[in-house]
Parts: C-alpha cells; sequence; structure tokens
C-alpha cells in the first residue's frame, strides 16, 4: 500500500526539504559565531575542523530526534497529520522506543558512518587548515546533507510511534 499525499507531503517536503534548508541556515550561523574571530580552523585542537564534526554529527541526530518526535505527536494528536493506517505500520518494536533512545541510536550512527569516516579521510588527506568563511559554507553544507539523511527517518519512526500510540 502506498504512503498517501499526505504521508508523501509530510516526509518529503516537511521532515526533507524544510530541515535540510533550515540545518544549512542554523549550522552555517552556529560555525560563523564560533570561529569568526579565528585565524583559521584546524583539523584538531580544542576549536577544529574534527571536533566539530564528531558533535555536530551526534548532537543533530539527536536533538532533531527529540524535538521532531514531540512535534509529530502533537501533529497526529490534533488531526495536521493523519495516522498511518494500522497496514503501514512496521512490526518490530524499535519504532515504539522512546525518543531519547532512537536519538542515541541516531547519534551514534551518525558519529560512526558520518563523522568518523570523514575526520578519517580529511586526516589521511592531510587536511590544512580552512578560512573561516570555506569552514562556515562546508559546514552548513556538511550539517544540510546530514539532516537531509536524519531527518526523514526520524519523522517516519515518530509518525510510526504516534500513529501506534492513537490507536489505543
Amino acid at each position: 500500500m502506498a504512503l498517501s499525499g499526505r504521508h508523501q507531503r509530510f516526509l518529503i517536503i516537511e521532515q526533507g526539504a524544510v530541515p535540510t534548508v533550515f540545518n544549512f541556515a542554523l549550522n552555517g550561523a552556529i560555525a560563523w559565531a564560533l570561529f569568526r574571530t579565528a585565524e583559521g580552523v584546524p583539523l584538531w585542537g580544542e576549536s577544529s575542523l574534527g571536533v566539530d564534526l564528531l558533535a555536530t554529527a551526534f548532537l543533530l541526530p539527536f536533538l532533531t530526534c527529540l524535538i521532531v518526535s514531540g512535534i509529530v505527536a502533537r501533529h497526529v494528536r490534533d488531526g495536521k497529520v493523519p495516522p498511518l493506517p494500522r497496514e503501514q505500520l512496521p512490526n518490530t518494536g524499535w519504532f515504539e522506543r522512546s525518543a531519547l533512545q532512537r536519538g542515541l541510536a541516531l547519534g551514534a550512527a551518525g558519529v560512526v558512518f558520518g563523522a568518523v569516516p570523514l575526520v578519517w579521510a580529511l586526516t589521511l588527506a592531510q587536511a590544512q587548515p580552512l578560512a573561516v568563511p570555506a569552514f562556515v559554507t562546508f559546514k552548513a553544507a556538511w550539517a544540510a546533507m546530514l539532516a537531509l539523511l536524519v531527518t526523514p527517518v526520524v519523522g517516519w519512526w515518530a509518525l510510526a510511534n504516534a500513529s501506534r500510540t492513537s490507536e489505543a
């Protein structure tokens, strides 16, 4: 059974395109605020590309899961997003886990599968310090891509969980 048009819009636009643009702007602004006075941004150090990538890879999925799960549950409860039909609900208990547990798992996955390979590749390439404008652009684009991958998954999990809860 295919997803309804409303569910498709929810996952593609509301949980895909909008968070991608939002995270591009937000993470670019955060990077600029934190590093605007720096001479450059080295790969390693207290304020560095490596530390920033690792932190973002955990915090973006984790915080997204906590925030989006609550919003989606409220939207399903208020009728703004219809619950999934019973036959579209997943048959696994993973969707019934708390937003905190899902956020911790996604944050760990973001670090292991997102940041670690990227930081490892930059280390092998002996990356030189980035100029602040280049770092801000890189960070904004990287966070936007991470959001594009993570937020629809979080939205789907939250929708499935809220749909299951609305049945009870």
